[in-house]
């Protein structure tokens, strides 16, 4: 099996795939939203780390994207069932695509 041997950063993927940052970001707070492995924190010794993800973990974020937004209630209902803040809901809500 081959190893992974880079990975991207959200902020750059978020660009690759032309959605709101703070979407990826809430749906990268729950690891259970991603395939195991594909998603990772890179530590650099700040308090902060980087999430990024591997080339199939951006599939899978564009995977669990679109079932999302066939679900009855979208990206909105989704948010609103995970708690987040509402703030946020509206701001990402707002970026979506009108379908």
């Amino acid at each position: 099996m081959a190893r992974t041997t880079y990975v991207y950063s959200i902020g750059y993927v978020a660009t690759l795939i032309g959605v709101n940052l703070e979407l990826l970001e809430e749906i990268a707070s729950n690891s259970d939203n991603i395939d195991y492995g594909e998603m990772i924190r890179v530590y650099d010794g700040t308090d902060e780390a980087i999430t990024a993800f591997t080339d199939r973990g951006i599939e899978s974020l564009q995977e669990f994207l679109a079932d999302v937004r066939t679900r009855d209630g979208g990206i909105r209902a989704f948010f609103e069932c995970n708690e987040c803040d509402p703030e946020v809901i509206e701001r990402i809500v707002a970026e979506e695509p009108k379908s």
